[in-house]
């Protein structure tokens, strides 16, 4: 089943290495990419976003205000947030928001781990 996913991170590394290992096990899903939180309610408004990883400090509106807008206005969206800020009182604020965490960086071996965050 095809997907649309898009990558929200402020660093181009970043996207690039969370477009690999998306892209390596889904081929044949679309991919997305916004730099910043008001590109990702964006992207959003144009798309039919299926799947959003998203990194929580960004320039400007954070990842998890973009979270909380996108949720108002696109609830069915699965959204992971992505941060190399590993308090437990970030990880309970992400997830008192009913959004999943996963510590950065990603990497090949964490891609399944990813996807099962993202409910696929």
């Amino acid at each position: 089943m095809t997907k649309n996913v898009l990558i929200v991170d402020d660093s181009m590394v970043s996207r690039m290495m969370t477009k690999s290992i998306i892209a390596n096990l889904h081929p044949n899903w679309t991919i997305y990419e916004a730099s910043n939180g008001e590109g990702a309610i964006e992207s959003c408004r144009q798309h039919a976003i299926d799947l959003i990883t998203m990194d929580l400090n960004m320039p400007g509106i954070s990842g998890l205000d973009a979270a909380t807008q996108i949720l108002q206005e696109h609830p069915g969206i699965k959204i992971v947030m992505l941060t190399a800020n590993i308090q437990s009182a970030i990880q309970n604020k992400i997830q008192e928001q009913g959004l999943s965490f996963m510590a950065k960086p990603i990497t090949a071996d964490k891609g399944p781990a990813l996807l099962r965050a993202l409910g696929h």
